[in-house]
């Protein structure tokens, strides 16, 4: 499943809309829609996309024990 199915997916689960995702994002509607036809969502949009939809994000093992979680804390500048 590519991540822009994913993120609908979840989007959907929540009652999130992209309007949702624009403020969370801080870009246009166009410009989330190219991410979207793209399937090209930087790590920063990721993270800010799970923050948006009450989800974490994260890495996790083949054998589902190793999980690495990211928060906004991760790409804000310090």
């Amino acid at each position: 499943m590519s991540m822009s199915n994913k993120i609908k997916y979840v989007m959907g689960e929540q009652n999130k809309k992209r309007d949702d995702l624009l403020t969370a994002l801080g870009i246009s509607y166009q410009a989330v829609s190219n991410k979207f036809n793209r399937d090209s969502f930087s790590g920063a949009d990721l993270i800010k996309i799970a923050d948006c939809l009450g989800v974490k994000l994260a890495f996790v093992g083949d054998d589902d024990k190793k999980i690495v979680a990211f928060s906004m804390s991760d790409i804000e500048k310090k």
